[in-house]
């Protein structure tokens, strides 16, 4: 009997490895994305990638007012956050195969 636990124990051992992994691969896909943030129209662009860096910030000329920085700044804002929304949806959607049925609130 205990030669079978032992066996099931490697077993088991093997498998989280290999989900090790593949969740390690998973990661650096991830990190490959890339995923763009709009607001005011496309007027201002945010691209981050799939482990949430900002990669680029664009901007047009038009939309550079320096009578209104807030504006610019409140765009910017809705851009980058719009960007890091797809992200973490990206991030979920990739990594949540991982953790299906395993109840984890935060994990990814």
């Amino acid at each position: 009997m205990r030669g079978m636990g032992n066996g099931n124990m490697q077993g088991m051992m093997k498998q989280m490895q290999k989900m090790q992994k593949k969740m390690a691969e998973a990661q650096e896909e991830l990190g490959e994305k890339r995923l763009e943030g709009t607001a005011g129209g496309g007027m201002v662009k945010v691209v981050v990638s799939g482990d949430k860096q900002v990669l680029e910030v664009v901007m047009d000329p038009s939309v550079i007012d320096p009578e209104d920085v807030e504006m610019l700044q409140d765009l910017v804002v809705i851009a980058t956050n719009d960007a890091m929304a797809k992200a973490e949806e990206l991030t979920n959607s990739t990594m949540g195969q991982f953790t299906k049925g395993l109840n984890l609130p935060g994990m990814f």
